[in-house]
């Protein structure tokens, strides 16, 4: 009997022991969260397919569904999330944009013009920049340089770029520079130009040119292109480890602030991937980076490096970089035809020039990045840029072969429809930057491109016409690094005038936030783990107060980003 008893005992307590590790392996299978009580918009399919809750785990989705079957995943230690009537997306993925100087932006002179800043004469840009130099004294004894950027020659009252004469007026024994809101152009003062070694006798660089005042060869303080980007290397330089850790978080406050979880790093310096890489380490990023080296300063680092197809501790470098030419609105871009309005002392014939100008040079980089099997990133603002880039990705193709290689032309703002006929055959996708529409629109109309072209700005319909799949990116600091301004812009194309800049190219909004999710994770060849709320994906969330698809289209700027979750992990909120 006590030997029975003994046996029952031992079963009794291997039954309660069976029955805690089947509860223990039930709870590994229930939900860290579960999201419900909104629009949840999967972005999985051709047009919008709701679900009513979500259900995530260790930081990836579990269940897309009902409500009823994902609280089915609850334990009592699920946090449930009621959206009390907000919109959940995937996080939105940065198709182009350069985080490292989106928090520079944050840190410098903001000298944007309405509505995102003040800027809105020479007056006004050199009281801001007055203003932030008595309060960064810090700033400026660690990098010597009084910093503004933002400013726009195209809103400003006089429409004009400031000069070193006005520079002056802001300091005069400390260099001072201001980068226009473009990035592909800055003005700087007398003191900055000597220090830059720019006097009369220096020569236009390759690919980029020093202004001069009327009548003589001596600077007057604006630089293009090339003539900018030496000096701007060099004061990025002379920023220190902690400075540029500081740089990157506040460009990924920024970034997140409007709802993304992937940010890009585009056109990427040997410091900046090595800065990303010590951050990396210390697990100090809190949002995926994806790199693309340049191509042409960075080649030795990218043989030694290479591309990662996985991300360690939220960065990867992921191809390489090349551009081909400058800005529209800042009229250094590679037009076939002429500008409107030619900047001054240039003639009517002037129509930009090239980043790049043997062509020969700019086939073998992008044969180099396909032999090497590296994506190809190119920047062509210019449709002249764009035949070159088209004929060098052919020349590679033939000689590589083209498959999935995912080529991108970056920004293609005037990219004909002969162009997209091409672009389609060699599998180039086109990541364009609508919000020109808003921002320049009215500038590209009136002086740079004329009516005609400047209405067929960042053709989305055109290439959606063809089968086409896009991103649209912000290219921050250009802009600020705003998905929801991108889609204002992509589906009403309405200028700051209130003028619309090519109807007949309008999208709709479910297809604009496409091109912000699930085509940009394509791009990014990451659609396997983000860019639609898909079991097994990344639990990459944006939570917006009000639905794009069921408002009036022309309010979509008002939208605002509530919450940004990266990995099941908030952060962003709005308070």
């Amino acid at each position: 009997m006590k030997y029975f008893k003994l046996v029952l005992f031992l079963g009794l307590v291997a039954i309660s022991a069976g029955c805690g590790d089947a509860k223990k392996n039930t709870d590994t299978t229930m939900a860290d969260a579960i999201y419900f009580g909104g629009d949840i918009i999967t972005m999985e399919t051709d047009s919008a397919v709701y679900a009513e809750a979500v259900a995530i785990k260790a930081g990836k989705i579990i269940f897309v569904g009902t409500k009823a079957a994902a609280e089915k995943l609850k334990s009592d230690s699920t946090t449930m999330n009621d959206l009390q009537g907000k919109t959940l997306l995937p996080g939105f993925i940065d198709g182009h944009g350069h985080l490292f100087m989106a928090g520079f932006q944050a840190l410098a002179a903001d000298l944007l013009p309405p509505p995102d800043g003040k800027g809105i004469n020479i007056a006004s840009i050199i009281s801001i920049g007055k203003e932030w130099a008595a309060k960064n004294s810090a700033a400026i004894n660690q990098t010597g340089w009084i910093i503004g950027t933002g400013y726009d020659d195209a809103q400003l009252k006089e429409k004009k770029h400031p000069t070193a004469d006005d520079l002056d007026r802001v300091a005069v024994d400390t260099p001072v520079i201001f980068v226009h809101q473009s990035g592909h152009l800055c003005v700087m003062n007398h003191k900055g130009l000597q220090l830059s070694g720019y006097s009369a006798a220096t020569p236009d660089p390759k690919g980029g040119i020093i202004r001069r005042k009327a009548g003589s060869k001596t600077p007057d303080g604006v630089l293009e292109e090339t003539a900018m980007i030496g000096p701007i290397f060099k004061l990025m330089g002379s920023v220190d480890k902690k400075g540029n850790e500081k740089i990157v978080e506040a460009g990924m406050k920024a970034y997140s602030k409007y709802g993304y979880t992937t940010a890009q790093e585009g056109r990427a310096s040997t410091a900046a991937c090595e800065n990303f890489k010590q951050m990396a380490a210390k697990n100090a990023l809190f949002m995926d980076v994806y790199a693309y080296p340049d191509i042409q300063m960075e080649y030795d680092y990218m043989l030694k490096n290479g591309v990662q197809k996985e991300y360690n501790n939220h960065f990867r470098i992921a191809g390489v970089k090349l551009s081909a030419d400058g800005s529209p609105q800042g009229k250094t871009a590679w037009l076939t035809k002429p500008y409107k309005v030619p900047p001054p002392g240039t003639g009517k014939n002037y129509n930009g020039y090239p980043a790049i100008p043997d062509t020969n040079e700019l086939y073998n980089l992008v044969a180099t990045a396909f032999k090497n099997n590296w994506q190809i990133l190119t920047h062509c603002n210019g449709d002249a840029a764009a035949d070159v880039y088209i004929k060098g990705v052919r020349l590679a193709a033939e000689k590589y072969g083209n498959n999935d290689r995912r080529s991108v032309m970056i920004h293609a703002q005037t990219v004909r429809e002969d162009q997209l006929d091409a672009m389609k055959v060699l599998g180039i996708m086109p990541s364009f930057f609508t919000m020109h529409t808003f921002y320049w629109g009215d500038w590209h109309r009136d002086e740079t491109l004329g009516k005609e072209r400047a209405y067929r700005i960042s053709p989305t319909q055109s290439a959606l016409k063809r089968g086409m799949i896009f991103t649209d990116h912000h290219d921050a600091p250009v802009a600020y690094p705003e998905a929801i301004r991108i889609l204002s812009s992509a589906v009403n194309r309405v200028s700051r005038s209130g003028d619309i800049i090519g109807a007949d190219q309008r999208i709709s909004p479910y297809i604009s936030l496409k091109s912000l999710t699930a085509w940009a994770a394509f791009q990014a060849f990451e659609e396997n783990s983000k860019g639609t709320l898909t079991k097994g994906k990344l639990a990459d969330f944006v939570i917006l107060d009000k639905n794009p698809l069921k408002i009036d289209p022309m309010t979509l700027a008002n939208v605002k980003v509530t919450t940004t979750i990266k990995e099941g992990k908030t952060i962003f909120s709005l308070q």
